[in-house]
């Protein structure tokens, strides 16, 4: 890549001042790049980080908190990262004259962004314009979703097995899962509540370690925001209201990506302060600002040999949630037999509001009324 083949369009920081994003723009095909700035390292900046590291491995203690299993990773973090800066400083003043021109403050970004950040994918996680962050494979560019440009590849590739396994081991790790060559699939939820999809290695990716993180807006959308959008207009939005105001049910469909959560949640802030409201996800992504709220979300297997033990199933939570008594149930996305139940809770008069993968009305008709949801063809007017 280089500036004659280039033209930049856009450019903003990312990390003041170590980071920028840059947009670049092909000037014989228009297609458009995501190009991550960062300040690079001398030679001897280089070294000396590669020794802290080293110095960090042995150094750093576990952190010993508390005994309760429930702390946070933001406190983990924290004190990780008071310990790094400890070492950069002790080491910066031992080392002395012998590092004069060293920039500590920028070895001391580096360490971070590879210790308690998220690597070489740091920038991108602290950009608020992008949405999708993936990687196909080793080798293959990370594209990533812009808000404003769309679907984009960056100028970031793991070049070698080693590094995309590495880096789908550390994703894993932040959002204190396993993954490994016998558990080759992880779905989980990182710091912040991003969305965490990946593979490990080539058990079932052929072109190696794969992964996407869905980030997640701190500020959800609210129905105010999508109409200043132009997504749906003051008629229909007015529309939803009535529709919520007299807990009548309803399914938002769509293709993977097209917004149905974020719709699902726009929609939920119009419901009463005042109800009572239980939600069921798979992994919450649903933010509400009631205080009638009771969030319910499914729990895998603790068995590592395929038995169901301590399982707990979205079927399993919309059958409890109507023990708590619920003007209104929202499952974040029906695909099994909960669904049965959620038309079986509405038939008797309580709300719903869930959303289902499908491209037309026919399409969702027919997954509602084939395995395995299984939803009678007369239940289908309730929605």
């Amino acid at each position: 890549m280089t500036n004659s083949e280039y033209i930049e369009i856009n450019r903003y920081k990312l990390i003041d001042p170590w980071a920028w994003a840059l947009i670049l723009e092909s000037k014989s095909t228009g297609e458009r790049v995501y190009y991550v700035s960062e300040a690079p390292m001398s030679d001897l900046e280089k070294s000396i980080y590669g020794r802290i590291m080293k110095i960090i491995e042995w150094e750093i203690k576990p952190y010993k908190g508390g005994k309760d299993s429930s702390i946070s990773y933001d406190l983990i973090r924290e004190y990780f990262i008071d310990q790094v800066r400890r070492i950069v400083r002790v080491y910066s003043i031992k080392l002395g004259a012998v590092t004069r021109g060293v920039d500590w403050h920028k070895i001391l970004y580096y360490l971070l962004r590879d210790t308690v950040g998220y690597g070489p994918l740091e920038p991108l996680m602290r950009d608020p314009y992008i949405e999708d962050i993936s990687c196909d494979g080793v080798g293959k560019p990370v594209y990533i979703w812009h808000q404003m440009y769309e679907s984009m590849p960056t100028n970031i590739r793991f070049n070698s097995d080693e590094e995309l396994d590495s880096i789908v081991l550390k994703l894993a790790h932040i959002a204190g899962k396993h993954i490994s060559v016998a558990f080759p699939i992880v779905d989980a939820i990182l710091p912040g509540g991003h969305r965490l999809a990946a593979t490990f290695k080539r058990e079932i990716s052929v072109g190696g370690s794969s992964f996407t993180i869905r980030k997640f807006r701190e500020k959800p959308l609210s129905i105010v925001d999508l109409i200043i959008q132009r997504s749906i207009n003051s008629l229909i939005a007015g529309y939803l209201w009535l529709l919520v105001e007299y807990k009548m049910p309803g399914i938002i469909m769509g293709v993977t990506g097209s917004g149905k959560t974020t719709m699902l949640n726009a929609i939920a802030t119009l419901l009463r302060p005042n109800i009572k409201v239980v939600t069921i996800e798979d992994t919450p992504e649903l933010r509400l600002t009631l205080e009638n709220w009771v969030q319910l979300v499914s729990r895998p297997s603790y068995s590592l040999t395929g038995s169901k033990i301590g399982e707990v199933t979205l079927y399993d939570l919309v059958k409890v949630s109507l023990r708590y008594r619920p003007d209104v149930i929202i499952v974040g996305e029906i695909r099994g037999e909960e669904a049965y139940v959620l038309f079986q809770a509405i038939a008797t008069g309580h709300g719903g509001l869930t959303t289902a993968h499908a491209e037309s009305i026919y399409a969702l008709v027919r997954r509602l009324t084939s395995p395995p949801m299984n939803i009678p063809q007369n239940y289908i007017p309730l929605m």
